[in-house]
């Protein structure tokens, strides 16, 4: 039998290559985005606990209502916003799975969506399995940056969706004020939707502050804002996020969720929608973040050849290395790997085109003592 390919330029993904890379050699897996500390035991304890009660069958398809309500209050406190717990938030199995249902829910053979590049690895590929096209634009070298006048000049009639990511996965950079300007001034008028990846909400660093769409409700109307639990609670193995969209947009995002997942683990829902009633649990989560970065910054700035650029949120740090190697970043990083016993992720793993940039990935969500090893072996490039 032969099958064609929906995904026919796609293999398996950096992230298991580098893992098990990792795992051959012994080295510190600074690759793939999870923390090696354990989430807070009063979460375990409390999906334990509605386990025990009998909370161990289908939750309804979007998801229990008490979770929603919570993180409709949630939403109100942070960003201003009046969101429907029953008809505007659904529950999903993590926001990657989010993203792919609310792309699949309103493209067409033929639809163009815009995304920046550097991307998350999974965006092309959930666009391209929906029978559309990927319009990949640059960002601005070194910031990371977005160039609005290329967006304008990439709209067209086709033209169905513009996918943003704030804080940004692989760079760590965020969106200002002035991109969100940009940003209302390309979609209004049009029937351009959003799909806003912002799973790392609460890891902002340096006095910034997450502008989510969350906060636009112009923008909000034609957005899908996807979230996950997993990157607020420590729990990434878990896979739970949510998408919040207007009635419309959810009642055709839910129309491919009840017949894919069509819901999601039930006594963890449980324990979520008790545990994220305490704010502090994701108000300090950047603090918690930003000291990791410095500290891992601290130890590497007087050690190493790398140059490291700025990240204003997320797990993640980029560092260029042109001053160690002229090897291609694939090449380095897999070397560095097996002889220095530290995995990152090379940035042209994040790009459908080819690029010469010689920068590597670093993720920094990790204990001391493995930032401090894995900066001990990094000193000797």
């Amino acid at each position: 039998m032969q099958l064609k390919s929906k995904l026919p330029n796609t293999g398996t993904t950096i992230f298991a290559t580098m893992s098990a890379l990792a795992k051959e050699h012994n080295a510190i897996n600074l690759g793939q985005g999870f923390p090696d500390f354990p989430m807070h035991p009063v979460l375990a304890e409390m999906v334990t606990a509605a386990m025990q009660r009998g909370e161990n069958q289908y939750a309804p398809m979007p998801g229990l209502l008490p979770l929603r309500e919570r993180i409709a209050g949630k939403i109100f406190q942070l960003y201003g916003t009046s969101v429907h717990p029953d008809s505007e938030i659904t529950i999903t199995p993590g926001a990657t799975y989010a993203i792919y249902t609310a792309l699949t829910a309103i493209l067409h053979p033929g639809d163009e969506v815009i995304v920046f590049e550097p991307a998350y690895d999974s965006y092309i590929p959930n666009i391209e399995a929906n029978g559309a096209k990927a319009v990949a634009i640059p960002l601005k070298e070194k910031t990371f940056s977005i160039d609005w006048a290329l967006v304008r000049n990439a709209v067209n009639h086709k033209t169905k969706a513009i996918l943003i990511n704030s804080p940004h996965n692989p760079t760590g950079a965020i969106l200002q004020p002035s991109d969100i300007d940009a940003l209302r001034t390309i979609v209004t008028g049009t029937n351009i939707f959003i799909i806003s990846d912002e799973v790392y909400e609460h890891l902002i660093y340096d006095g910034n502050h997450h502008l989510s769409i969350l906060r636009y409700p112009d923008l909000l109307e034609r957005s899908f804002v996807c979230f996950s639990f997993g990157k607020t609670y420590s729990c990434t193995g878990w896979k739970l996020g949510y998408c919040v969209a207007s009635k419309p947009l959810t009642d055709e995002f839910r129309k491919i969720h009840q017949f894919n997942a069509f819901t999601c683990n039930t006594p963890m829902q449980a324990a979520l929608a008790d545990f994220i009633q305490e704010p502090a649990h994701y108000l300090t989560l950047g603090d918690m973040m930003q000291k990791k970065r410095d500290y891992f910054l601290q130890m590497m700035q007087s050690v190493s050849r790398l140059q490291f650029l700025p990240s204003s949120g997320s797990y993640f740090i980029c560092a260029d290395y042109s001053a160690i190697s002229d090897e291609p970043d694939d090449v380095f990083a897999k070397r560095l790997t097996i002889e220095a016993g530290v995995a990152t992720i090379p940035l042209s793993s994040f790009y459908r085109q080819q690029t010469n940039a010689k920068v590597l990935r670093f993720c920094f969500c990790k204990e001391a003592h493995t930032l401090e090893a894995a900066a001990s072996r990094l000193s000797k490039l």
